[in-house]
């Protein structure tokens, strides 16, 4: 049972996906033909900088066909974001592989942090289109205006000072000096 100060994913780490974003800097070893290899740069989403890493030789691979065994990566750097204390919109551009074909795809989520966004995307991705995090590719994430956003559930949240939330259970504050620890009588804990 939680505690009201329990977070779920502080007593387990498998109820929240936990992304950070790296920068990684990297090239094919130099070669007698190719003594300055193109350098290249990539921006990952991974757990780890360890899956971060594997991540990058597979777009290596596929782009400038070069692998692990004949490269190297020349700087890891982990994306923190600038300011994580306010709410914004994120904008997702994916493609997915389904067990069908591919899927291009456009999602929209409302975070204080990129990688709280990510790992919505990848909950909803997994819950909704049974996608892996390794069949889904993220091509490219912004931040987006109000005006901008087209996805109602975000839409929703947008309202401003008109938003309001329903008040479900209003529990009775008692006076302290009425307070005790068993009563006679049940306690009322709705309000008409």
């Amino acid at each position: 049972m939680l505690g009201p100060d329990d977070d779920a994913s502080v007593l387990d780490p498998s109820l929240s996906r936990r992304v950070h974003q790296y920068q990684i800097v990297g090239r094919a070893a130099p070669t007698q033909k190719n003594p300055m290899p193109k350098i290249c740069r990539m921006k990952l989403f991974a757990k780890n900088q360890v899956l971060a890493k594997s991540k990058f030789w597979y777009f290596m691979k596929k782009m400038m066909k070069a692998k692990k065994t004949g490269g190297e990566i020349l700087g890891v750097n982990e994306i923190f974001e600038k300011n994580p204390n306010t709410v914004k919109n994120y904008a997702i551009w994916l493609r997915y592989r389904s067990r069908t074909d591919q899927h291009n795809m456009y999602k929209e989520y409302r975070d204080m942090t990129i990688n709280g966004a990510v790992s919505q995307m990848y909950n909803e991705m997994s819950g909704r289109h049974r996608g892996q995090a390794e069949s889904i590719t993220i091509m490219k994430t912004a931040i987006i205006p109000a005006e901008k956003v087209k996805r109602e559930h975000v839409k929703q949240m947008l309202g401003g000072n008109k938003l309001k939330f329903p008040v479900v259970r209003k529990l009775p504050c008692a006076p302290k000096n009425l307070r005790s620890t068993y009563k006679a009588k049940r306690s009322i804990t709705f309000v008409k």
